[in-house]
């Protein structure tokens, strides 16, 4: 949703770190926002810790043109829980550490300049919220932590009477598109689109359409009015869903069509800016890299990216499998890891098992997640939604999918990735590393994706986080790990899916940290293996 009228909030904000909520007499220094104090990029360095409270303060100039109308005050996200003062006035408070959010605060303004100060805790895995795979004991598959505010703020001038929300549904089957709107104010909105005018809601045909695909990505912009206020936005022609191939084998379909989702693992994290990109390019070299060497769909995991990431990829063509940041408390290593060589599933409803005792964790989870759906339902790119991984924090699974389903029919859930499946939904999701994997079609006659294997690794010396050394399988020379790489997708992936397979999912795309198992390095200015290479190792997937 794309309005002319906003002024870019990022860069220096005076910071202070507290042992207690109340507000700082001096401030310590300058932070530079979106970067978090643990990044590099943020000039801090400095990692906060469960016991502290870390403040932001930052004056605003309202610029003239923005003068007179309504103010919102916007937060990519800011990492757990933040408290947001308005010239001393609360205006809101926010718990969750990867979504948006936003206050009106024309009230608390009253002249040209005002104030906000911004407060921030954040237990990272001393409570049981959703942290992903951040860690306050970094190492292995487990990474830095980071806390406060690590995506853009920023401020939006709006009429008294304005949108606040656009929800988006593609209909592939009938050649239309369904746009509705959240309005604040009376009266009726229109869309405009190809020339003509719609009332909201509105059900509009989009006639000899372009469908939507990673090599077609077609994109169709439109705009929406409400009184004075006006936005842009786009929306696809595609469908996704989970049928049976000419001959009865359960696939994933696009646009109606078997379609093979070859992905990478997609962590999203860098040297300097940890959680945060060091440039909006740096999502572009990322999706453009993957799809330099072949791969069509990029699994997000454990994070939710900026909307900036998922729009390079609606734009350039690139499917996204989206996670859930997992959460609950310390795992236990026989839950979350022995399945990974017996096989074995539990019942996720023992919540002490997978470390989800409180309920009101488990709900706050519900609500995150609801809001993660909401939030992303308008994105082209996004096909598939994970809330659980491995059974971090797992609970209540067959509910969690139906509960997704409810609010995107439109979509696929991979309710259990990896293990601990619970038998419900249109998938079957297995992570393979420590064995060859052969393809067994699933008793339930669902769709089989093998979510996570590979996670080979090779040592770039002088371009590795640290001395430690993570991976699933080590290779000591480029040749060698080329041909290792050549090998698996011609002896195991191509065969499993000529009998069925329906998506692979290679670890993955750049270093994290220790974890050593990326196809570039950590600081990107490594390509272990060049992109034509690969894409000639993948092209025997057909």
């Amino acid at each position: 949703m794309r309005r002319g009228s906003w002024l870019n909030l990022n860069g220096p904000w005076d910071y202070a770190i507290t042992r207690d909520g109340i507000r700082p007499d001096a401030f310590e220094g300058e932070i530079i926002v979106p970067f978090s104090p643990e990044a590099e990029l943020s000039g801090v360095g400095r990692t906060l810790k469960p016991s502290e409270y870390l403040w932001y303060r930052r004056e605003v100039t309202i610029p003239p043109a923005m003068r007179g109308k309504r103010l919102l005050l916007h937060f990519g996200a800011v990492d757990q829980e933040a408290s947001v003062w308005i010239d001393g006035r609360l205006m809101l408070s926010h718990c969750g550490g990867y979504l948006p959010f936003s206050a009106d605060i024309s009230e608390a303004v009253s002249g040209e300049r005002f104030e906000i100060l911004v407060r921030v805790h954040d237990e990272t895995d001393k409570g049981e919220r959703c942290r992903g795979k951040q860690s306050g004991t970094r190492g292995g598959i487990w990474y830095t932590p980071q806390s406060g505010i690590w995506q853009t703020v920023w401020l939006e001038a709006v009429p008294a009477a304005y949108i606040k929300a656009l929800r988006i549904t593609p209909d592939f089957d009938r050649g239309e598109v369904v746009i509705g709107a959240d309005l604040v104010g009376k009266g009726t909105g229109s869309v405009h689109f190809a020339g003509a005018n719609y009332v909201l809601p509105a059900r509009i045909p989009v006639p000899d359409f372009e469908a939507w695909s990673p090599e077609n990505p077609k994109l169709y912009e439109f705009s929406v009015s409400f009184g004075e206020d006006r936005v842009q936005s786009y929306f696809a022609m595609r469908k996704f869903s989970v049928e049976k191939d000419a001959v009865g084998v359960p696939r994933l379909f696009l646009n109606n069509k078997p379609y093979f989702h070859n992905g990478l693992l997609d962590q999203g994290y860098w040297p300097d800016g940890l959680y945060t990109a060091p440039s909006d390019m740096a999502y572009v070299y990322d999706i453009r890299k993957a799809k330099d060497m072949g791969f069509n769909m990029l699994r997000k995991h454990m994070k939710v990216e900026p909307l900036r990431f998922y729009y390079h990829c609606d734009r350039m063509g690139m499917l996204v499998w989206q996670d859930m940041p997992c959460g609950g408390g310390h795992y236990c290593p026989l839950v979350v890891s022995a399945p990974l060589i017996t096989g074995k599933s539990l019942r996720d409803n023992q919540y002490r098992l997978f470390a989800r005792q409180d309920a009101a964790c488990r709900e706050s989870f519900r609500r995150e997640l609801e809001e993660m759906v909401r939030h992303l339902c308008n994105c082209p790119c996004i096909c598939m939604w994970v809330p659980f991984n491995e059974g971090w924090g797992q609970f209540d699974a067959a509910k969690i999918h139906d509960f997704i389903r409810a609010i995107d029919p439109t979509r696929t859930v991979d309710h259990a990735s990896g293990w601990h499946d619970q038998g419900v939904g249109s998938v079957r999701s297995l992570h393979v590393y420590f064995r060859r994997y052969i393809f067994r079609p699933d008793e339930k006659e669902r769709a089989v994706l093998l979510s996570e294997f590979g996670g080979y690794s090779h040592r770039v010396e002088d371009h590795c986080f640290s001395e430690r050394y993570f991976g699933y399988k080590k290779f000591k020379t480029p040749e060698a790990f080329e041909k290792a790489l050549k090998a698996l997708y011609r002896d195991e992936i191509a065969p499993a899916k000529k009998y069925g397979l329906a998506a692979a999912v290679y670890t993955q795309l750049s270093d994290v940290e220790d974890e050593l198992n990326g196809l570039v390095t950590y600081d990107r200015r490594v390509v272990k293996i060049q992109p034509e290479k690969m894409k000639e190792i993948v092209s025997v997937i057909k």
